[in-house]
């Protein structure tokens, strides 16, 4: 069986205070995502196809996955009565 082509290693690093995350390929910064969808873009940007980057072998989630977008969510608490 053929070894396929090198595939970096994207880190999907801690999120910021805001929320925020930046990724990156091997030693590479590709950029900062506020969202699941804008790490599939930067992948894409970066030539780097990775259909479900959830899941992927290549992708590493540091402090969080895929769903964990903390400063971004909400803060609008409900007045209490």
């Amino acid at each position: 069986m053929a070894h396929p082509a090198h595939h970096p290693h994207v880190v999907v690093h801690s999120p910021a205070l805001d929320g925020s995350r930046r990724v990156t390929a091997d030693d590479h910064n590709l950029g900062v995502a506020s969202h699941l969808d804008d790490v599939v873009e930067l992948l894409r940007l970066a030539d780097l196809d990775v259909v479900e980057v959830e899941v992927s072998d290549i992708v590493e989630w540091q402090g969080g996955g895929p769903d964990d977008w903390p400063g971004l969510s909400e803060h609008h608490e409900r007045p209490q009565h």
